[in-house]
């Protein structure tokens, strides 16, 4: 039976290198995906990721178990995303880059889903785009919220915990992110 992530965070703690490894074999690539999903940006999730890996190495003492490891690491992820959008708004503005390729040299919002019908597909590409282009319009609190929500399948309370906000505030950010959200894509149908 494998080790229960609180239980590798423990032995992290106590500076166990394969427990913290199992930890990023499992976490990798939801940290990516929640920094990416809040920064809309591959690599500042690739550097937000890998920050709060350093975090949990470093920090794993302090977790206190209050709450589940996921939960615990998901605020982490969502902090530093927050912390990495304020502290870059400035370049951005400044200087417009180029999209980024990943390493096989394709961009990589031109890199499709699995096909499963071409039509369907298509359909939902569109239909996805639309979306996450309204999204991009959405606070960052917003925007975590909306993810946790739908990719991340995290109960409310979660949702609270890793924003570090009472569950009825969560639920307002999830409330107002999906009313601007059917505002914004009324507008594009219409």
């Amino acid at each position: 039976m494998e080790p229960s992530d609180e239980t590798l965070c423990e032995r992290v703690a106590a500076g166990d290198e394969a427990a913290f490894e199992q930890l990023v074999e499992r976490y990798q690539q939801r940290a990516f995906r929640l920094a990416w999903s809040v920064l809309r940006d591959p690599d500042g999730a690739r550097d937000v990721s890998q920050e709060a890996f350093i975090r949990l190495w470093e920090a794993a003492g302090s977790f206190a178990g209050r709450a589940r490891f996921s939960t615990w690491f998901h605020r982490l992820v969502v902090n530093l995303s927050v912390d990495h959008r304020r502290k870059h708004r400035w370049w951005r503005q400044v200087f417009s880059r180029e999209e980024s390729v990943d390493g096989d040299g394709e961009r990589l919002a031109d890199q499709p889903a699995p096909p499963v019908d071409p039509v369907d597909t298509l359909d939902r590409e569109r239909a996805l785009a639309d979306l996450w282009a309204a999204a991009e319009h959405l606070s960052p609190q917003q925007r975590a919220a909306l993810v946790l929500q739908v990719q991340a399948d995290l109960a409310m309370k979660d949702i609270a915990a890793v924003l570090g906000c009472s569950e009825p505030t969560a639920r307002v950010h999830l409330h107002r992110a999906l009313s601007a959200l059917r505002r914004v894509l009324r507008k594009e149908r219409a």
